[in-house]
């Protein structure tokens, strides 16, 4: 920079140098006091985290030790400390070339020329900011901290099974947040600039601590993820379920409604869980299986209501987990009770459950049958409903009937229509027609039928297709497919997709379970983009 000569410029000049020197001197000291507090609780935060892992990894190794296939999680447990220890290290040695560039000796806060308070070493260079802005903000550290950090959330990802990876991406707290910095007011160039340029030193500590207290919380999450493919909860229960378990599901007037409530889990007979069972909010006796017998008059007809409460206490922790459920009854008068499952409709090819009861009478003393149109049969299973299979549709004023006659009552039956199933729909991937990149359009093999909102157990297929591929200015090209997987010549038809072809996907015929012949059902249509 040159020296102005006019005398009036030059003092303007040295106004300016002395302003911004009391500018930085007078940033609040309070503010660089906070600075300091927070590095300090997490550097405390870091050292509670590394406490609360160090025991996992031999847990870990000593559940895994009971079957082999736990193995692999015994092995993935010293790796997760590795990685953790690897980055705190990493951000170590930046925050000591920090330091140093800063005004201390060998990169250390308490080194040797530090400032002596109240007789307290304090950090040296703490409204330094030309070493952050020169190392972390225009030199390569920042962008390599930046990647360092993706790389070391990758690793830690990789110790988590593949399919539960989906699940586990935000819950490893070591992060980038790579969009800040694109909508800051001040133009910035990338990450580091946004994070580190002009900042002081104190003020970037917490940063670093912040990513270290990442990378051992990471830690702990994998650990934690391994101690429960091991079976490491102190609860060992399979399910949480609140299960009801009534001894008559109808009740007569002026007879009690009798139900056990319990938790529908296994646990440990070595863990002394205790389970406390509540029905709206009164508390049940339980014996020493941890079942409780609910027993409540039925005075009134109708319809009724309870909500269980199930409260599980961690033997261990002592952390209370509440499971709790709302169920229904119903009270009525003698009678007889034909109740589709699913729909009051019955399906050909498929298995259509129903409840018959009989208010006040043994299941084994009726008798369930079908007549009427549909070529229907009835079978009872184990559980006491039964099973309506059917083979022909349904004319209009045409019903199946269910019949149910028992000693006591009057011969009862229901009518039910009979249709096929409803007719599927084609898809490629997702979607069934719309503009489609080409390579998602070749990365497909084949169009599959999918039973939308249908209840049911069925499966679909296709048995054959056309595709047309109609290209600009050229004739179009077809070809046809048995199947919905594409054979050779629709394949070839399908990589040569280029933007601007439009795909159709013609005389789409599928067969659905109970289908003598193959139906028709949508066409698709694409654009290739």
């Amino acid at each position: 920079m040159s020296i102005p000569k006019e005398p009036r410029q030059l003092m303007i000049n040295v106004m300016y140098i002395v302003l911004t020197a009391l500018l930085a001197l007078n940033v609040s000291a309070a503010v660089f006091n906070a600075f300091e507090m927070v590095e300090k609780g997490l550097k405390k935060a870091n050292s509670s985290l590394d406490q609360a892992n160090a025991s996992l990894p031999k847990l870990i190794e000593k559940r895994a030790s009971k079957k082999p296939e736990y193995k692999i999680y015994a092995d993935r447990a010293p790796l997760a400390h590795q990685y953790s220890q690897e980055f705190s290290d990493y951000v170590e040695s930046i925050l000591d070339t920090l330091v140093d560039a800063a005004g201390n000796k060998d990169g250390k806060i308490d080194g040797g020329d530090s400032i002596v308070l109240n007789g307290i070493k304090v950090l040296k260079g703490k409204r330094d900011y030309d070493a952050t802005t020169r190392i972390m903000a225009e030199g390569p550290k920042g962008m390599e901290l930046h990647d360092k950090i993706r790389e070391y959330k990758d690793k830690f990802l990789s110790l988590i099974n593949e399919e539960d990876r989906a699940n586990y991406e935000g819950k490893i707290p070591l992060e980038i947040d790579d969009e800040a910095w694109k909508h800051d007011i001040t133009p910035r160039k990338n990450w580091a600039d946004f994070t580190f340029n002009h900042m002081p030193l104190m003020s970037t500590l917490p940063i670093f601590r912040k990513f270290q207290n990442d990378a051992k919380s990471s830690e702990a999450t994998v650990l934690n993820y391994l101690l429960k493919k091991v079976g490491g909860e102190e609860i060992v229960l399979d399910n949480f379920l609140v299960m009801s378990a009534p001894e008559k599901s109808y009740v007569i007037k002026g007879d009690k409604y009798v139900s056990k409530i319990f938790l529908g889990a296994a646990a440990s007979k070595k863990v002394n869980t205790k389970i406390d069972i509540f029905v709206n909010g009164r508390r049940l006796p339980t014996d020493e299986n941890g079942v409780a017998k609910l027993v409540m008059p039925a005075t009134t007809t109708g319809k009724k209501t309870y909500k269980a409460t199930i409260k599980v206490t961690n033997p261990v922790t002592n952390e209370v987990k509440t499971y709790d459920e709302t169920f229904s009854y119903e009270v009525g008068e003698r009678s007889v009770a034909i109740s589709p499952i699913k729909m009051n409709v019955f399906y050909i090819g498929v298995d259509n459950p129903v409840e018959v009861s009989a208010s006040g009478i043994s299941s084994n003393a009726m008798k369930v049958s079908m007549s009427g149109a549909g070529g229907g049969t009835i079978s009872r299973n184990a559980d006491g409903t039964y099973t309506v299979r059917v083979t022909k549709p349904t004319k209009v004023g045409e019903y199946a009937y269910v019949n149910v006659s028992a000693p006591g009552i009057e011969p009862t039956k229901k009518p039910f229509r009979v249709k096929r199933i409803p007719d599927p729909i084609a898809r490629l991937g997702k979607k069934m027609s719309g503009f489609v990149p080409s390579g998602t359009f070749k990365a497909n093999k084949g169009i599959i039928p999918r039973l939308d909102n249908f209840d049911f157990e069925a499966k679909c297929k296709i048995i054959g297709f056309r595709l047309v591929r109609v290209a600009r200015r050229s004739d179009p090209e077809l070809a046809k497919n048995v199947g919905g997987r594409y054979q050779p010549k629709v394949q070839k038809l399908v990589n040569k997709a280029k933007p601007g072809d439009r795909y159709f996907f013609e005389n789409v015929k599928c067969k659905c379970p109970g289908d003598r012949a193959p139906r028709d059902i949508n066409p698709l249509t694409f654009t290739i983009k």
